[in-house]
């Protein structure tokens, strides 16, 4: 059986507006971030699909300086 490289179930990857919302911000935060200012997300973090921006955790935690960890703990 082949080895999945991107398993899209993984929790790791979210929509722009998902991620900004999860991440305490406006929902347009992400897409606003990559449109000023690309180099922020490190490379392989952040890729749009037609119009829909799809970002990972570790896209996320370097823009933001907040890891998903502590988001949780802050909901808890």
């Amino acid at each position: 059986m082949k080895k999945l490289k991107l398993d899209l179930n993984d929790e790791d990857y979210m929509g722009s507006h998902e991620a900004s919302v999860m991440w305490g911000k406006q929902k347009d935060y992400v897409r606003t971030i990559y449109n000023k200012y690309p180099k922020r997300f490190p490379e392989g973090t952040i890729r749009k699909f037609g119009k829909q921006l799809i970002v990972t955790r570790e896209g996320m935690e370097a823009v933001t300086g907040i890891k998903k960890s502590e988001l949780v703990d802050k909901n808890n």
